[in-house]
């Protein structure tokens, strides 16, 4: 299981415009203390003000330990994360923070790597950039975007990188679709490929690699793919507290627990971010998330309770 990661108070130092609904964040330690270090690919979690807990990939060079760095797109669908940083967060302001976490981490030693990028998807696959020119390694960014207003970093991203760097912009396009199957096909054999974007291009490039060796594809989701699930009607039971917890129709296992008072770990509530990854000593569970490789759901050694459910009637937890 992974470890939870100490809590940090940071002071909003700059926010900067970088796409027409995307702002960035430089956010520098209150206390001046050196910064908890980070990888390529990482993100931090910001627990916010009006209750919500929302993660976001860390954009800086990873070198960096004075500050982190990152990127918020303001959903119109948005549930009261990006719209209440976008438009309740202001310069000097102090965030509480987990410190950063890697879940989509990059594979420094790699002879060839090949980003793909969908608008906000660029986020932590500009840290891998960073990395990759920083190591002197071999590596090409596919970045797909509505137009070029909606393409944050895409002018600090331009500069000396003609060779390596693809743009697809939907409004400059000349009716032809952005080639994925094509980028993964041309692809050297042995290249790492990774991609961060909106659900269905992740998809997509999973059916395009699903010939390639797993542990060369590397996929970030920033939402889930399937729908969580509360359908309810089966028991918890938890090992350690000695305890029974029904869980309603309509609630997951994680409210169940919440509202019965047990101090669950938990962060996005989407089953992304794997912070709730609890392990699982008797019963099936019905796996809904997006943070477990499938090996890892089918061996049933640990599951996501925001989000996934259970096949049998009683689930008894490490808890």
């Amino acid at each position: 299981m992974r470890c939870e990661a100490a809590m940090l108070q940071l002071r909003v130092k700059r926010i900067t415009p970088e796409a027409e609904s995307i702002k960035s964040y430089e956010l520098v330690p209150s206390d001046g203390a050196e910064l908890p270090a980070f990888t390529a690919g990482a993100h931090i979690d910001l627990h916010l003000s009006n209750g919500l807990i929302r993660s976001y990939s860390l954009v800086n060079d990873q070198r960096e330990r004075h500050r982190y760095v990152i990127a918020v797109n303001k959903d119109p669908a948005s549930r009261g994360g990006s719209a209440f940083i976008h438009d309740q967060i202001r310069a000097g302001d102090t965030v509480t923070a987990s410190g950063p976490r890697n879940n989509f981490a990059l594979v420094e030693h790699a002879d060839h790597s090949i980003l793909i990028a969908g608008g906000i998807g660029i986020t932590p696959l500009l840290s891998m950039v960073r990395r990759l020119e920083a190591l002197g390694r071999r590596w090409q960014l596919f970045y797909a975007a509505r137009t070029r207003r909606a393409a944050a970093f895409l002018d600090e991203l331009e500069v000396g990188r003609p060779d390596v760097l693809h743009v697809d912009l939907d409004d400059e396009r000349a009716g032809q679709l952005f080639d994925l199957n094509g980028i993964v096909a041309q692809a050297p054999a042995n290249a790492h490929l990774y991609c961060c974007g909106p659900t269905p291009m992740l998809e997509a490039f999973e059916a395009a690699t699903a010939e390639r060796p797993a542990d060369l594809v590397h996929v970030e989701y920033f939402k889930p793919k399937q729908e969580a699930a509360v359908e309810g009607g089966f028991e918890i039971r938890l090992a350690r507290s000695n305890r029974a917890i029904l869980v309603e129709p309509g609630k997951s296992i994680l409210d169940a627990l919440l509202e019965a008072g047990i101090a669950a770990s938990f962060s996005c509530m989407e089953g992304v971010c794997g912070t709730c990854e609890t392990r699982v000593l008797e019963g099936i569970p019905d796996h809904r998330d997006q943070f477990l490789s499938e090996e890892e759901q089918a061996t049933n050694k640990t599951m996501i309770i925001c989000c996934s459910g259970t096949k049998t009637k009683t689930l008894t937890l490490d808890l």
